[in-house]
């Protein structure tokens, strides 16, 4: 915990206390204050790390996840959000949100600045899911992680809880079932002969990502992609590789997410990294068959409503 969140939370949690006693001793003892009829009601959300008590269709929220603030945006409630991560790059699918108050990195969120906003809610992801017991004191916090192996099933899970919550939850079923018929567009348009590789460079190291996967879990278990191998490491930022492991490998088609791009760092790009004998020695090289994702997309927001009909077609476009 950094000097910063050490001296925000006891401020924030006092702060909050006070009002709470000061809410109290309005009321004479041994009376009960009667339950006001414009009071708002209130909506248990399930989430990662519990249950949530939020105020129904809250009208100021905090979001540190940027794949919930995509589906908010698809949702048509931009106008909910009072606040966001600082980023070194903002998505360019959410550069409409580039005013919205920075509260600290979705990392290392600032308490002192979130609890300013007065937020109904705060909506957090894998990101920021250390951080959840603290922002939790400030106000109700939801955690939407994503499972990487199931994408989907996390997407659909995430989105119907924003759904009930900010109450269009028939709008947010309608924007799945529109996903799905995309998702069944693009597994019909697979190639079986489409093996292919999923890689990740960073600072001129390059790692690989395979069934089950971050990545993986789309590109081969969702849409149906062949790998060109099944026995890698199932880790966050994936399994390092090799410029002979790729040779070896052999895949008819590279998807290649630059990550310094994605997160507005200086390094060579992933097409540099890549220009090699080895590399271009594959299939996927001499057929002009790699597929460089959009960073912003799959690295920085993840699985929005709208991110992932966006990679859902970018893979249907490379492998149909």
């Amino acid at each position: 915990m950094n000097r910063l969140t050490r001296v925000a939370l006891p401020a924030v949690v006092a702060t909050l206390a006070l009002a709470g006693c000061s809410a109290s001793s309005a009321t004479p003892a041994g009376s009960t204050a009667a339950p006001s009829d414009s009071a708002p009601s209130t909506i248990s959300i399930t989430h990662k790390q519990g249950t949530a008590e939020v105020t129904k269709n809250p009208a100021k929220v905090v979001v540190l996840d940027w794949a919930a603030l995509d589906t908010m945006d698809e949702l048509d409630l931009e106008d909910r959000v009072v606040g966001i991560a600082q980023s070194a790059a903002m998505p360019k699918a959410l550069d409409t949100y580039a005013s919205v108050k920075t509260v600290g990195t979705a990392q290392e969120p600032d308490l002192e600045a979130i609890a300013a906003l007065d937020p109904d809610a705060i909506i957090i992801s894998g990101r920021s899911a250390a951080k959840y017991a603290e922002l939790n004191q400030v106000a109700p916090t939801i955690d939407l992680s994503s499972d990487n192996a199931k994408p989907i099933e996390s997407l659909k899970t995430s989105t119907q809880a924003l759904g009930d919550l900010f109450d269009v939850r028939a709008e947010a079923d309608a924007e799945l079932a529109e996903l799905d018929k995309v998702i069944a567009d693009a597994k019909g348009a697979v190639k079986t002969d489409a093996r292919s590789l999923i890689l990740l460079t960073s600072g001129g190291k390059v790692s690989a990502f395979g069934p089950g996967a971050r990545f993986g879990g789309l590109i081969h278990d969702v849409l149906g992609v062949p790998a060109a191998s099944t026995d890698l490491e199932a880790a966050q930022h994936g399994q390092a590789v090799s410029f002979e492991f790729i040779a070896e490998t052999n895949p008819e088609v590279l998807f290649v997410i630059d990550r310094d791009a994605a997160i507005g760092q200086q390094g060579a790009a992933a097409k540099q990294v890549l220009d090699n004998p080895l590399v271009a020695r594959t299939p996927a090289w001499t057929n002009d068959k790699v597929v460089y994702l959009d960073g912003s997309d799959w690295y920085t927001i993840g699985f929005g409503l709208d991110s992932t009909e966006r990679m859902v077609k970018a893979v249907q476009d490379a492998v149909s």
